[in-house]
């Protein structure tokens, strides 16, 4: 059975930092492409960040470049989305997701072209 589990949301003050986690189980992560997303309240699930499988390449959403970086320690198992210089339009649940797709194009990306998703955690930024 797959089962990603999200977690390392909270509340936060502007500026601050935040380390999100993506752990699996029944898939190993590492043989594919993972994205996050952020899905703010009464808005589409939009794609921030994420990496290939093959070459390891990071892509970043144009609102996170410079902030947000994503990586992967395959011994764990485990995606990392670290966050930092938060601002109150971070604010949503982010959700990891196993894909084939990671490229330049991040931003054009549909959530139903992911397969396996994690629960979801919730980040909120305060002014």
């Amino acid at each position: 059975q797959v089962q990603l589990v999200d977690s390392g949301g909270a509340l936060v003050q502007a500026g601050g930092s935040l380390r999100l986690s993506c752990a699996a189980s029944g898939v190993t992560l590492e043989n594919y492409a993972i994205g996050w997303f952020r899905q703010a309240p009464g808005k589409e699930r939009e794609p921030i960040s994420c990496i290939k499988s093959s070459d390891q390449n990071t892509y970043n959403a144009d609102s996170v470049k410079g902030r947000f970086t994503i990586s992967r320690d395959n011994a764990k198992n485990t995606v990392y989305l670290q966050m930092n210089s938060l601002k109150p339009e971070d604010t949503g649940v982010y959700y990891c997701a196993t894909g084939d797709l990671c490229g330049p194009a991040i931003a054009t990306y549909s959530r139903y072209q992911f397969d396996y998703w994690g629960q979801g955690t919730q980040v909120t930024v305060s002014p």
